[in-house]
């Protein structure tokens, strides 16, 4: 796609769509091209520069086989942020994030394998052997566990890298990748401070349609990351 190409279709998403002046954090100045009806309108070429960096990034750790793990709790992400995780099959947080899933993450695991643990026992019918009363705690403990962990499932190790939508609303998880050193793309609008992510992409972070709009950019391009992976093998096996 060109970059002319790129920027229209950004526009047509309405990702240019900043927040009011009073809002803004000072790190987004630099991408903020103007104001309209009070509401400050975003650079889509610097925009669209930032975004073509990240998919790069991105990809070229899909193609050394990396997990990028997806992060968007707010309504408005929710359920884009969880499907596109699911395309790439990455592991995913689509609700509230869970303090010390990067610091702590053996702790973490342990509910995850505890989940994985319920849900075999489910599947094997192995459940038979408890009471009505223990088969209703864990059919509670399953549905809870699922709530916070579900998408964690896949994440056997840390991630090579976090994609966020709001890295103000996910401020626990950008301050836990940093202390992992774990590297950050985000999905930012003027009320973030971009200076804390490693690959900013200062766009509307609340409008689904744009939310939905760069998920599928980033899971483009973690495809073909991906592709760019397997056809290496192909050529080393040929």
């Amino acid at each position: 796609m060109t970059s002319e190409g790129l920027i229209k279709n950004l526009f047509n998403a309405g990702a240019h769509f900043a927040f009011s002046k009073s809002r803004r954090h000072p790190s987004a100045k630099p991408f903020i091209f103007g104001v309209k009806n009070k509401v400050e309108i975003f650079d889509l070429e610097k925009t669209a520069v930032q975004l073509e960096s990240a998919k790069e990034f991105l990809a070229k750790i899909a193609s050394e086989g990396g997990q990028i793990l997806f992060v968007g709790s707010k309504n408005e992400a929710r359920e884009i942020v969880k499907s596109g995780a699911k395309e790439a099959e990455m592991p995913f947080v689509s609700t509230r994030w869970v303090g010390g899933s990067l610091t702590n993450f053996a702790e973490i695991r342990k509910r995850v394998n505890r989940l994985e643990d319920l849900r075999s026992q489910t599947e094997k019918g192995e459940l038979g052997k408890y009471t009505k009363k223990e088969r209703l705690l864990i059919e509670r403990e399953i549905e809870s566990l699922e709530k916070s962990f579900d998408g964690l499932v896949l994440m056997k190790r840390l991630p090579a890298a976090l994609f966020i939508i709001d890295s103000k609303r996910e401020a626990i998880a950008v301050k836990e990748a940093k202390v992992r050193k774990i590297p950050v793309v985000s999905l930012s609008s003027s009320d973030c401070d971009l200076n804390v992510i490693n690959f900013a992409i200062p766009g509307n972070d609340s409008s689904p349609t744009s939310i939905k709009f760069f998920v599928n950019e980033i899971v483009e391009a973690i495809e073909k990351g991906k592709l760019t992976k397997k056809e290496t093998k192909d050529n080393k096996e040929d």
